[in-house]
């Protein structure tokens, strides 16, 4: 496992980047040659021992993150917590997993099929959370997991890596509300993720969130390539509770929207 935070994310970086050519862009448009500070990255997996949510916690943990938030997402089928590091320069991570069991025995069984395919040692390699998939997958059975989740599909076709990184509002430099992050994104031509609407959240629940849609790349599956969306990026504008301090925590109905960034359009 890494034991520097800054290495860590900036492996997460160069990896996020190379499938997720936009964000190069974004980061021109809004930051106009200036640091974007990165309010969380987000990951991906499932809750099969081998790889389960806390087997990825562990990495974080490691570099002194600390647990502070559990969420259910009962249509998705997920469950994902949150942690926060001691020195709050430092990105959030939200991990989300999801339960195999609740699902049909055919997308068990492809599910099952790929994590076998995972090597033990893997999952506690430095490089574990950028290395992508350990599994080979047809482009038949992306489908068949598209069709009962799209969540399933995307790891399948991209396996461990950032799903995506988050613009914070709050230090951007020339923007003072996200609905002017939006403006200066559809005005250069981005398609933002309209579900929920394009703000998600708001003061009154101490978040606002919107994202773009993934970019859509190339994947090489066991039988052809096909072009499916890859990763999008995020936005996020945080509000002070009542008790003056700024939130740092997710809101479950926000970030259920935001999961479908990666929906195929």
């Amino acid at each position: 496992m890494h034991n520097n935070i800054d290495t860590l994310f900036t492996h997460l970086w160069q990896d996020y980047i190379a499938i997720t050519p936009s964000a190069e862009k974004v980061h021109q448009l809004l930051g106009k040659g200036d640091d974007i500070i990165n309010d969380h990255i987000a990951l991906r997996t499932f809750n099969l021992e081998k790889v389960a949510l806390d087997k990825l916690a562990a990495h974080f943990l490691a570099l002194g993150y600390e647990e502070k938030g559990q969420y259910n997402f009962e249509q998705k089928k997920l469950k994902a917590k949150h942690f926060e590091h001691p020195d709050d320069t430092k990105p959030k991570v939200f991990i989300s997993e999801l339960l195999v069991e609740e699902f049909s025995p055919e997308l068990q069984a492809i599910v099952k099929n790929m994590v076998e395919q995972v090597e033990e040692d893997a999952v506690t390699a430095d490089n574990f959370l950028y290395s992508g998939t350990h599994w080979q997958v047809s482009s038949e059975d992306y489908q068949t997991l598209l069709a009962e989740s799209e969540y399933a599909a995307w790891m399948s076709a991209w396996g461990y890596r950032a799903n995506h990184f988050t613009v914070s509002v709050n230090y951007l430099t020339g923007y003072s509300e996200l609905s002017e992050v939006n403006d200066a994104l559809k005005n250069a031509g981005f398609v933002l993720n309209t579900s929920g609407g394009e703000i998600k959240g708001g003061e009154d629940v101490c978040l606002a969130q919107s994202s773009t849609m993934a970019d859509k790349m190339d994947v090489q599956f066991s039988d052809k390539k096909v072009a499916i969306p890859s990763c999008f990026y995020e936005f996020a504008q945080r509000y002070k509770m009542a008790d003056g301090k700024i939130y740092t925590g997710f809101v479950a109905a926000s970030a259920d929207k935001i999961f479908e960034s990666t929906n195929a359009m």
